[in-house]
């Protein structure tokens, strides 16, 4: 019963995460990458700093420690030479008062001695670190100026996704039926190819109908009344058929003519 109720707990786990990652803004999640990697950058920063600081100690209490090792030294040696010269001058009680003070500071140098042993160790081993975290830091943070780039890629890239998505939207609802009340283009141009071909049927029908027949007729009367009153009227006015029209130039000419040879008689 258990194991089945953890592999259920294990199924609805994984749905709603599913279900979430398909639901969730590309663009606030990449928000949350770049902040969790900058939030990195700086945790790694500060661990960075508290060991390049460790090293930086480290080095004080060394150059403290070798400091304080060549004043022993110089104590000891100071020591041993007034030692010396104490017993060259007979002095027993001073010569080895300074014997007993020299042996002391022989052993405070000895102690010196492994104390800067040790120091320079530690700050081998603080160096290397340090050196390591500063070669961590530098890494990480040419890693994030790579990340801060992509996103600048991404974000274009999304918003370019979005625009091609609203253009691949608006393309298939000029071919697709938005709703039963909205008609595709399709539909639409073949109403207006139907309704222009069947105006184009009737004008040709109207061509070749009988009334049109008429009319033809009908303006053939018109044109050969208006033919005849054209005639009459060049009759009236004395200038012959419709087909003599032409000759009206050359009669003053030959009417002109008997005025150089003798009288033209009118009408004649």
């Amino acid at each position: 019963m258990m194991k089945l109720l953890r592999r259920w707990w294990r199924y609805l786990t994984a749905k709603a995460e599913s279900d979430f990652n398909e639901r969730a803004d590309p663009k606030i999640q990449l928000e949350q990458a770049i902040s969790e990697a900058q939030d990195q950058q700086r945790r790694l920063k500060e661990q960075a700093a508290n060991v390049i600081a460790h090293q930086k100690q480290t080095e004080l209490r060394l150059n403290r420690a070798m400091g304080e090792l060549e004043k022993v030294n110089a104590n000891a040696r100071q020591a041993v030479l007034m030692a010396d010269e104490a017993a060259k001058g007979g002095d027993g009680a001073k010569a080895t008062q300074y014997t007993v003070t020299a042996e002391s500071f022989a052993n405070r140098l000895i102690a010196l001695e492994r104390e800067v042993e040790d120091l320079k160790a530690l700050h081998l081993q603080s160096t290397d670190a340090a050196n390591q975290a500063k070669a961590a830091v530098q890494q990480n943070s040419s890693a994030l100026q790579t990340k801060l780039a992509e996103r600048q890629k991404l974000l274009s890239q999304l918003d370019q996704a979005k625009m091609q998505e609203q253009m691949n939207k608006a393309m298939s609802s000029l071919s697709e039926a938005v709703g039963q009340d909205v008609p595709t283009l399709d539909e639409v141009r073949d109403k207006i190819e139907a309704r222009y071909a069947r105006a184009k049927g009737m004008a040709e029908l109207t061509e070749s109908s009988v009334e049109s027949r008429m009319l033809e007729v009908e303006q053939a009367s018109l044109n050969s009344e208006a033919q005849a009153r054209l005639a009459q009227i060049r009759s009236q006015l004395g200038l012959g058929a419709g087909s003599e029209a032409p000759q009206v130039d050359a009669a003053p000419t030959d009417a002109a003519a008997p005025a150089d040879g003798g009288t033209a008689t009118p009408g004649a």
